[in-house]
C-alpha cells in the first residue's frame, strides 16, 4: 500500500496534486464531471481587487508542444469572488483550497488578501507576481527582489495563512527572487509561472494574439521547471510548490525529486478536462514501478 499524502506548509493533502490557477477556474465547474474532493487541493482563478474584463481576442494559440494565453486575469473582482463564487465552491469541495491573488500596486494585493483572509475555507495564499507594478514602472514585481520580498513582507502583515509566492522563470535568477520571498516571510514559493512567447499567422503576417505576446505552458516547458525547481530547492528552505508541463503521474514524481511539495497541473487540464484526476488515479501504480512507498519521502530526492 503507497501513501500519497505529503503536507504543504503545516496542511496535510491526501496527494500532492492541485489544478493550477487559470486553468480550473473556481472548481465548481469541474465538479459537474467528477468528485473534485479526490484533488490534493486546487487554486481558484486568480483573483484581483477590481473585476477585469481581461485582454482582447483572440487570447490563446496553440503551439507544437503547448499553447500560448494571454487572458488577462479575467475575474469578477474580490468582492464577487467572496460573495457569490466560493459558496458555490463550498458545496462541491470540502477540503481547504489556494486563493490565487494578483495586484497591479502593493495596495491592491494587500487589500485583496485582507479580503479573502475571512474566508475559513482558504488554506493558503498563492500570491502571483508576474503582474507589472503600475506605479512602479510597468516592470513586473517577480522581476526583481527588492520587489518581490516588500510585496511578500506587505502580504504578509494582513493574514496568518501560509503565503506561498509564485514565482516568474521570465527573470536571468529565479533563485535570488526565491530566497528574497523567503527573507520577507513566504512560507512557500511556486514555480514556475508561464515563459513569454509569441506565434505569428503566416498568411496575415501578424501576430495570433491580439496582446502580442502571451504565457507559454504545456510539456515543452517541463525541463525548465524541472531546473528551477531544483535549483530553487538547493536554496531555500521553505517548501515548493512545482509545476509545468505536468500531464502524467511520472511528470509528478519527477518535479517532487526535483525539491516540489506539491505539484500543480495547469494546461492539461484545459485538454483533458479529467486530467487531474487521472494523474492521482495512476500516482500508485507509478510510485509501485518505481519502488516508492510514500511521496513524502522523495522530496528533493534527486540532490
Amino acid at each position: 500500500m503507497v501513501n500519497t499524502k505529503v503536507k504543504l506548509c503545516g496542511i496535510e493533502l491526501d496527494n500532492p496534486i492541485i489544478p493550477a490557477s487559470g486553468t480550473f477556474g473556481f472548481g465548481y465547474e469541474f465538479a459537474e464531471l467528477y468528485d473534485i474532493n479526490i484533488l490534493g487541493s486546487l487554486s481558484f482563478k486568480g483573483t484581483t481587487l477590481e473585476p477585469r474584463f481581461g485582454n482582447p481576442c483572440p487570447r490563446i494559440a496553440e503551439c507544437d508542444s503547448g499553447m500560448l494565453n494571454a487572458v488577462g486575469l479575467q475575474n469578477p473582482g474580490v468582492d464577487k469572488v467572496i460573495a457569490e463564487e466560493l459558496p458555490k465552491l463550498r458545496q462541491v469541495f470540502k477540503k481547504p483550497s489556494m486563493a490565487n491573488v494578483s495586484g497591479f500596486s502593493l495596495e491592491e494585493y494587500v487589500e485583496t488578501v485582507r479580503k479573502l483572509d475571512t474566508v475559513g475555507d482558504i488554506g493558503w495564499f498563492e500570491v502571483n507576481i508576474s503582474c507589472p507594478n503600475v506605479h512602479g514602472g510597468g516592470m513586473s514585481f517577480g522581476t526583481s527582489p527588492e520587489m518581490a520580498e516588500t510585496v511578500t513582507r506587505a502580504v504578509r502583515e494582513v493574514t496568518k495563512k501560509p503565503i506561498i509566492i509564485k514565482l516568474s522563470p521570465n527573470v536571468t535568477d529565479i533563485v535570488s527572487i526565491a530566497k528574497a520571498c523567503e527573507a520577507g516571510g513566504a512560507d512557500g514559493v511556486s514555480l514556475i509561472n508561464t515563459l513569454m512567447g509569441m506565434r505569428i499567422n503566416l498568411k496575415t503576417r501578424k501576430p495570433i494574439i491580439a496582446n502580442k505576446t502571451g504565457g507559454f505552458s504545456g510539456p515543452a516547458i517541463k525541463p525548465v521547471a524541472v531546473r528551477m525547481i531544483y535549483q530553487v530547492y538547493d536554496a531555500v528552505k521553505i517548501p515548493i510548490v512545482g509545476m509545468g508541463g505536468v500531464s502524467t503521474a511520472e511528470d509528478v514524481i519527477e518535479l517532487m525529486l526535483a525539491g516540489a511539495t506539491a505539484v500543480e497541473v495547469g494546461a492539461a487540464n484545459l485538454v483533458n478536462p479529467y486530467a487531474s484526476r487521472d494523474i492521482i488515479l495512476d500516482l500508485p501504480r507509478a510510485m509501485e514501478k518505481y519502488g516508492i512507498k510514500s511521496l513524502e519521502e522523495i522530496i528533493g530526492g534527486a540532490h
